[in-house]
């Protein structure tokens, strides 16, 4: 083990401080790394030394890093995972099993916030994300919400009030609603039976990785 100033601090495996490194973290040759990490710090947003610098490490290391002349110790694999909001299998090229596209039915458990159930409707991890949702009734529409994506939403049993900055809905059995998350929203029961809704929404990571901003007071 030698010390590698463009890494960081940490020592990492280095037989040839001045050039290429031939293998991995488990001693093998790792084709197509370089690509992948670069394509991931691209879909992330980060300039060179923006992500060098998060993870601890030189610009020109990482930059050596993702033109395939040196290959990173599992730390510094795993820092740049972290940071990249991935999986040290997937920068390694490794292909997840495909999940069952299938989701069953059941039912649906109050929870903990205000009473609402919900129970998964889809496939987790894509972009699009569906739920069987139960609104209790109550103040819930105290809780307005805004956050990047869409959400579509249709009501299966009782009614919905659905309001959308200013503008009131009353959604019945069979209706349906899509919208721009960043519009403000509220969603309430309207009846003592509560509602339920079968709800798909595609909520994207905003710069501060806020998916719900909550918004005080009511809206008039």
């Amino acid at each position: 083990m030698t010390s590698d100033p463009d890494a960081g601090g940490p020592a990492i495996s280095d037989p040839d401080p001045g050039g290429a490194v031939a293998g991995g973290p488990d001693g093998e040759d790792l084709p197509g790394l370089g690509a992948r990490l670069r394509e991931h710090r691209l879909a992330a947003r980060l300039t060179l030394e923006a992500a060098a610098a998060r993870a601890g490490l030189s610009p020109a290391y990482l930059s050596r890093l993702e033109t395939g002349r040196r290959q990173p110790s599992l730390p510094v694999l795993l820092s740049l995972a972290r940071l990249y909001g991935a999986t040290v299998a997937g920068l390694l090229g490794e292909q997840a099993a495909a999940p069952d596209p299938v989701v069953r039915g059941g039912s649906i458990t109050p929870g903990h916030s205000g009473g609402w159930g919900y129970r998964r409707a889809g496939v987790p991890g894509l972009a699009m994300q569906a739920l069987r949702v139960h609104i209790p009734p109550g103040l819930q529409d105290a809780v307005v919400r805004v956050h990047a994506g869409e959400e579509w939403l249709h009501v299966l049993q009782g009614r919905l009030r659905l309001t959308l900055g200013r503008t009131g809905h009353l959604l019945e059995p069979g209706d349906s609603a899509q919208f721009d998350s960043l519009t403000p929203h509220r969603l309430a029961a309207e009846g003592a039976e509560g509602v339920e809704l079968l709800f798909v929404h595609t909520l994207l990571q905003s710069p501060a990785g806020e998916l719900c901003l909550p918004v005080s007071g009511r809206t008039p």
